[in-house]
C-alpha cells in the first residue's frame, strides 16, 4: 500500500484510448497524482489538455493500427511542447517502428516517429521472454520524470525494448543481459515514455505520476 497521500487537482490530463491501454489503473494513478484525467478516444480531446497519456498493451503493429485515427493529433501535441507520456506499448509507439511487426508478418510498420529509433526484441536464448517483474532503474540523464528515483525499482512485462538512434534520449537504463533503455525521451524533453509500468510500480511508480503532473501543471 502506498504511504503517499493523494493530492489536489494540478492539471487536466487525457489518457487516450485506442482499445489497447489498461486504463483503469493508469488514471487511478494519474488522479492519485494529482491530476483530474479525462479517458477519450476522440482526437480533439487532446487539444485543450496540460498533458496527454498514451499507454498500451499488446502488439506494436495492432497499436499503431488502432491508434491511426490519432496520429495527427499526437504529433501536435509533441510539437505544441504538451507533455506527451507513453507507457509501456505506448512508449514503443513513440519511436519509429519495431522488429516485432516484421516477426509478426506484418511488415514495415510505422511508428509515431516522435523519438528516432527501433523497437528490438531480447535476443540472448539464456534469457526468459518476455521479461517480467521488478527490475533496477539507473538514470543516465537527468530529466524531471525520474527525479527521486535513481536505483528504485519498477515493474516490466515486455519482450521489446527500445533503442533510440541518439544515446542522449535514453533517460534510464535497466539491466537484463544487457543494458536496455527503460526510459526514453526527445529532443526537448516534453516526449517521453517508460518500458515499465508506472501505475504497477508501487512508491517508485507514483513518484513517476507525481513528476509528471507537475510537468503537467508547469507547461
Amino acid at each position: 500500500m502506498s504511504t503517499q497521500s493523494p493530492r489536489e487537482t494540478t492539471a487536466d490530463v487525457v489518457v487516450v484510448d485506442y482499445g489497447l491501454g489498461n486504463l483503469r489503473s493508469v488514471t487511478r494513478g494519474l488522479e492519485r497524482a494529482g491530476a483530474a484525467v479525462e479517458i477519450s478516444d476522440d482526437p480533439e480531446a487532446l487539444t485543450d489538455a496540460d498533458g496527454v497519456v498514451l499507454p498500451g498493451v499488446g502488439a506494436f503493429g495492432d497499436g499503431m493500427e488502432n491508434a491511426g485515427p490519432f496520429r495527427e493529433a499526437l504529433r501536435d501535441v509533441a510539437a505544441s511542447d504538451t507533455p506527451l507520456f507513453g507507457i509501456c506499448l505506448g512508449m514503443q509507439m513513440l519511436l519509429d517502428t519495431s522488429e516485432e511487426a516484421d516477426r509478426e508478418g506484418q511488415g514495415d510498420v510505422e511508428g509515431l516517429g516522435l523519438i528516432p529509433g527501433t523497437n528490438v526484441r531480447f535476443d540472448d536464448p539464456d534469457l526468459k521472454v518476455p521479461h517480467m517483474g521488478w527490475n533496477e532503474l539507473r538514470v543516465e540523464h537527468e530529466h524531471p520524470l525520474v527525479a527521486g528515483v535513481e536505483g528504485e525499482y519498477a515493474y516490466f512485462v515486455h519482450s521489446y525494448y527500445a533503442e533510440p538512434d541518439d544515446p542522449t534520449h535514453v533517460v534510464t537504463t535497466t539491466d537484463y543481459g544487457t543494458d536496455f533503455a527503460s526510459v526514453v525521451t526527445n529532443d526537448d524533453g516534453t516526449v517521453f515514455g517508460t518500458q515499465f509500468h508506472p501505475e504497477k510500480s508501487g512508491e517508485t511508480g507514483l513518484r513517476i505520476l507525481r513528476n509528471y503532473v507537475d510537468l503537467c501543471a508547469e507547461s
